[in-house]
């Protein structure tokens, strides 16, 4: 049997501060009822002071690592996706593999927001079916409070923290969690669509202090919307048909948690029924980078896989980017 990339083991961590939307609503000229209706979200996670994106995906490396029952001295690569690291300079992830006593392994960031998951998924099992690693850790891992516009109510209402990580192993393809297959895309000539204007080489070279609110988050909701389910749902069709798979034969949809309305629209453009489609944001708001492990961990809780299950994993983020994977569901237990 051919070799392949399989999913060996699960760990999620959510900061325990839980943010209402009752609590936003005391801030922001919103309600309950408003938010909830835009965007399906009922709560969100955010961090205390202090505590950082790499805290948080030390945690959720952690839990990898114990959900898959392994040494950290085995594992070769940490990649860690992430729009908040903890500093410009440099990368999170040296010192998240440090904190893991993952002393050997290679680790760096990188950079694709909502897609960045995906993206490292793609990288870590090429990385394996190179020969450059056995195992590789992938984490996403966001602090995305601390990029808020405080008075930006539209960017405010949907976001949280929180990380998820994903440990990778060399496998074969018959078994349980076997990945078959990838499709990345990008196009940066909408990347004004969601982005952080200030803080970069490019507003430095500029000879006048920027506007404070361009240090912040920033989206234009309702294109991202749009080019959203396009980009996704074209993608997911795309490596489908790559893979040979039917769309009815898929058992489960896990799209990134951007919004509940989103989710519905790229089920419906895909023609994979709601029932199969995981949802989580009501619970944690979109968290960006670590939404698609906080979903798998999500649906594993809620006993709605069965190893062997086919999976379509798609996510779409600022860049533009966007991405999609197919597996088999595994027999494991997150952490």
């Amino acid at each position: 049997m051919a070799a392949t990339t399989v999913l060996a083991g699960l760990g999620t961590y959510l900061p325990p501060r839980r943010v209402s939307n009752d609590e936003l609503a005391q801030r922001f000229d919103t309600s309950d009822n408003w938010i909830r209706s835009r965007t399906g979200i009922l709560e969100r996670r955010w961090t205390d002071p202090g505590v950082s994106t790499g805290d948080l995906a030390v945690e959720a490396g952690h839990r990898a690592l114990k959900s898959a029952d392994i040494s950290n001295h085995t594992v070769d690569m940490v990649i860690l996706a992430t729009t908040t690291p903890d500093h410009p300079c440099p990368g999170t992830a040296p010192d998240v593999a440090a904190r893991l006593g993952l002393m050997k392994a290679a680790a760096f960031d990188i950079s694709a927001v909502c897609s960045g998951f995906i993206y490292g998924l793609a990288i870590g099992s090429s990385t394996i079916q190179a020969g450059l690693a056995d195992q590789v850790l992938v984490i996403g891992s966001e602090t995305y409070s601390t990029i808020l516009n405080p008075a930006d109510r539209s960017t405010s209402v949907i976001f949280g923290d929180g990380a998820g990580a994903a440990i990778l192993r060399r496998g074969t393809s018959n078994e349980p969690g076997a990945f078959f297959g990838f499709d990345l895309g990008a196009d940066g000539t909408l990347k004004d669509l969601i982005s952080i204007p200030a803080g970069g080489s490019r507003q430095r070279t500029i000879c006048h202090d920027p506007d404070p609110n361009d240090f912040y988050f920033t989206m234009q909701g309702k294109q991202v919307f749009v080019t959203a389910v396009q980009r996704m749902a074209a993608s997911s069709t795309t490596l489908l048909n790559a893979a040979g798979w039917p769309v009815n034969t898929v058992n489960h949809l896990v799209g990134h948690q951007a919004n509940v309305r989103i989710l519905h629209a790229l089920a419906e453009k895909i023609g994979i029924g709601k029932d199969r489609t995981v949802v989580n944001i009501d619970q944690v708001g979109n968290t960006s980078a670590a939404s698609i492990p906080l979903a798998l961990a999500h649906a594993a809780d809620q006993s709605l896989f069965t190893s062997g299950d086919r999976l379509l994993l798609t996510a779409f983020g600022g860049g533009l980017t966007w991405g999609s994977a197919v597996l088999t569901w595994p027999d494991l237990s997150p952490a």
